[in-house]
């Protein structure tokens, strides 16, 4: 699974971009509406937003349904894993419950990267012997 240094940046700039626009959601929502309300609000249109970007932007693929309703698990599993990374750092080394969230995130980058490039690229024939 080769990803070329332009994906990979793309990749970035579409986490950054996203990141950006849900934190601005939710303070926006904050506004009208109690913080768990928005935050549940912003979190799924953030994973929609993500969706959209690295479908188009990141990847160039097509959308489709099943895409749709895979990428959700890439969230689930990168969140499950920087929860252990998490966990880990603070409770196994002593990592500063502050900073700790920094390693996971490093941590669970490519794990999203991998994940997210399996869901939204298209599959490719095998080539006939």
């Amino acid at each position: 699974m080769h990803a070329s240094l332009a994906t990979i940046a793309r990749f970035l700039a579409g986490g950054v971009l996203n990141t950006g626009s849900t934190f601005v959601l939710y303070w926006l929502l904050l506004l009208v509406m109690d913080y768990r309300i928005a935050y549940a609000i912003s979190f799924a249109s953030g994973i929609l937003l993500s969706y959209l970007i690295n479908t188009r932007f990141v990847f160039r693929a097509q959308h489709s349904l099943r895409k749709l309703l895979l990428f959700p698990l890439v969230y689930l599993i990168t969140y499950l894993a920087g929860a252990i990374v998490l966990h880990t750092a603070v409770s196994g080394f002593g990592i500063n419950k502050s900073i700790a969230p920094l390693l996971s995130i490093c941590a669970t980058l490519p794990l999203s990267f991998v994940l997210t490039k399996l869901v939204l690229s298209p599959k490719r024939a095998k080539p006939r012997v």
